[in-house]
């Protein structure tokens, strides 16, 4: 059940605009509530957005959790969204007013495009996010909404779609004659990968504890799957496949070994991510004698973000949705978010 932040809500005559949002409430039994919210004053490099759709990631699950840094209770949690602009900065073009825009959630990167700065940051904390009515946001934050896509799409796009590029292209350097494994398919990141490396021209391959997932897999294209909690399943994919040439990763733990026995000799391993933790083991000798890459990755720059949306715009590539909740059902949205069963983004539709 949604919890009101009764604390909040008595002041509330003092602001004659409020607006509904999702915030952490570390006190509540949900560790959610649903309550009205101030923003402050537009700043005049900021617009004003009118939220239609946005969509869950898993930091917003560990936000509830209490297992992200710098933790604040009342700050509206969320970091992906889709909107209309309905007031603009004096700074800013007024042409913005009234455009269709997704917000690329990330800030201040730094100067070296290959790693960010101790600055970088992403909305939903520790700054408000974007799981409420409106939201502002600097103007260089926003970019036009792909034509091709419905409000839940757009909204589940940014984040998701710009860490798997990232991953994908500028870290991974994949190839069109690339043999890749993406592991834990359903995931947002993993979808987008799946999604970019096939419209890329690479032979993709998943791996999944998950039948119907694979199947999901194997009808957007991908020739072949592995239940990865079978024991022999790098033997099987090394079996159909050689070995694979990139492989994107988000869990690392004690199924690290296992994707180094399936890359091919001189093969990339992009990890980002690391659910399970650090592996209790390390196949070290087998790294070094095959040449293989192991290397990390985050959310990307703003050129990532670009290229991204340029990838996506080209080929036309939509997000998988998942399930769709409204603003009152966000606890069960959460909830779905923390089963992992999810197949797809998982959407909260604002208005």
């Amino acid at each position: 059940m949604l919890i009101c932040n009764f604390s909040i809500l008595e002041k509330l005559p003092l602001n004659p605009n409020p607006l509904k949002a999702i915030v952490l409430n570390r006190k509540s039994a949900d560790g959610l509530a649903l309550t009205d919210v101030t923003l402050p004053d537009l700043a005049s490099d900021e617009v004003k957005i009118q939220v239609r759709a946005a969509a869950l990631n898993h930091r917003d699950e560990w936000c509830r959790q209490g297992l992200y840094a710098n933790l604040r209770d009342g700050i509206i949690l969320g970091s992906d969204a889709a909107g209309v602009v309905v007031e603009v900065g004096k700074g800013v073009d007024s042409n913005w007013k009234g455009r269709e825009v997704i917000i690329n959630p990330a800030s201040d990167w730094g100067d070296n495009q290959e790693v960010q700065s101790k600055n970088f940051k992403i909305m939903g904390m520790p700054e408000h996010g974007t799981l409420a009515e409106f939201v502002h946001v600097k103007s260089n934050r926003i970019h036009p909404k792909p034509v091709h896509m419905n409000w839940n799409e757009a909204a589940a796009l940014p984040l998701g779609g710009v860490t798997a590029y990232r991953a994908l292209f500028r870290q991974g350097s994949i190839q069109s004659t690339d043999t890749v494994l993406v592991t834990g398919f359903g995931g947002g990141v993993a979808q987008f990968g799946v999604q970019f490396a096939l419209n890329l021209g690479a032979k993709v391959f998943v791996s999944s504890s998950s039948s119907e997932k694979i199947q999901k897999a194997l009808d957007l294209g991908c020739s072949g799957g592995f239940d990865y909690t079978e024991e022999n399943w790098a033997e099987k994919a090394i079996l159909a496949t050689g070995g694979f040439d990139l492989i994107l990763d988000s869990a690392m733990g004690d199924t690290l070994n296992n994707l180094i026995r399936v890359a091919k000799p001189a093969g990339r391993i992009v990890f980002y991510g690391a659910t399970r933790g650090n592996p209790s083991g390390f196949d070290g000798r087998r790294v070094f004698w095959n040449q293989i890459k192991l290397i990390g990755s985050t959310m990307g720059n703003d050129e990532d973000f670009e290229n991204m949306l340029d990838f996506v715009n080209k080929n036309k590539i939509s997000p998988l949705i998942d399930q769709v909740f409204d603003l009152e059902n966000s606890v069960k949205a959460f909830d779905r978010m923390k089963e992992g069963k999810q197949m797809g983004k998982i959407v909260v539709r604002i208005s």
